[in-house]
């Protein structure tokens, strides 16, 4: 039996992003291939913020941050990450980590953590609002 003391931290997700709660009861579970999120843009404190768009990779299924040029799915914004998900080293052993994502909402634009582009936008246009 390990009775050592071991100090875990928690970080409160910002979710200023948000435009409204509607929208937020209805989110959908998703598995995000964490290799395609690049440290210094989506995960700079050891977890991918919420508010990230997110579009699915074609060959596996999983979801990884929009990327307008990228040729494997992610090309297509789908939604947007509604929880932040914690990716630290110590943690996280594989490159799958489940979160929720949010398909029909109400966001401010200029609270996003990573912009949106107009092609994103086009993507979403009827299920989720900027405001």
């Amino acid at each position: 039996m390990d009775l050592s003391l071991k100090t875990e931290s928690f970080t409160q997700d910002r979710r200023d992003w948000l435009g409204s709660k509607h929208g937020t009861d209805a989110p959908v579970t998703v598995s995000l291939d964490v290799s395609k999120f690049t440290s210094g843009t989506h995960y700079p404190d050891g977890y991918i913020k919420s508010g990230i768009f997110l579009g699915k990779i074609t060959a596996t299924g999983l979801y990884g941050p929009y990327d307008d040029t990228a040729t494997d799915g992610r090309q297509t914004a789908v939604g947007a990450l509604f929880t932040a998900q914690d990716i630290n080293a110590r943690r996280v052993t594989s490159t799958k980590v489940v979160g929720s994502m949010l398909l029909h909402c109400f966001i401010r634009e200029a609270k996003l953590p990573v912009a949106l582009d107009a092609n994103g936008k086009a993507d979403v246009a009827g299920r989720i609002i900027f405001v």
